[in-house]
């Protein structure tokens, strides 16, 4: 089960590379390179904003909205080789103002994981044991295990991004693989 999780974006250096290129393109107006930004770092970034927002339909509208503001901001992107950090942290903030935004107004209804689970299982009763596991998991534990396993990012990266200490990250990862395994277990019944 948790193999499906780490098999959705597996970043390999060449990704990486192709990302900073593509980001260099934008900045210097190069619309063209958004298309393959967008297919390396698509499912990334909407699994990370549909953790965040538990709204599919807001989490598609963040993830359209990252690229819509790395295509603006690509000029400020300094090159450090890690071009999906900084996607996912455009991505938090617009997620974040979000989160403030409906915080402001009524509460909307909290949809669950669906369309992402839909990419990453391989069966409909795989889909709902990892939605359940998945949602069983707190917010924090959530995102870490999404940036890590989805986006394919180090802990010490998840770390500074999150505002948490390695240390943090690396004891609620472990928290939320434990809980997901014992949840998946639960389930099937082993």
């Amino acid at each position: 089960m948790l193999i499906c999780l780490n098999t959705v974006a597996p970043q390999s250096a060449d990704e990486r590379e192709t990302m900073e290129r593509c980001i260099a393109r934008l900045a210097n107006g190069d619309a063209a390179a958004m298309e393959p930004l967008y297919n390396i770092a698509n499912a990334a970034v909407y699994a990370f904003a549909l953790s965040m927002l538990k709204n599919r339909h807001d989490a598609e509208e963040a993830a359209q909205d990252c690229f819509v503001k790395a295509y603006a901001g690509a000029g400020t992107y300094r090159p450090q080789g890690k071009p999906m950090a900084w996607l996912i942290a455009i991505t938090r903030n617009i997620c974040l103002d979000r989160l403030r935004e409906r915080a402001k107004h009524a509460h909307a209804p909290m949809e669950d994981w669906e369309s992402y689970v839909e990419q990453a299982a391989v069966s409909s009763e795989d889909r709902l044991v990892l939605e359940q596991c998945m949602n069983a998991l707190d917010d924090a534990e959530r995102q870490i295990v999404v940036l890590h396993a989805v986006g394919g990012m180090k802990h010490r990266e998840t770390a500074h991004l999150m505002g948490m200490t390695l240390t943090a990250v690396l004891s609620k990862y472990s928290r939320a693989i434990k809980k997901l395994k014992a949840n998946i277990m639960q389930t099937e019944g082993i």
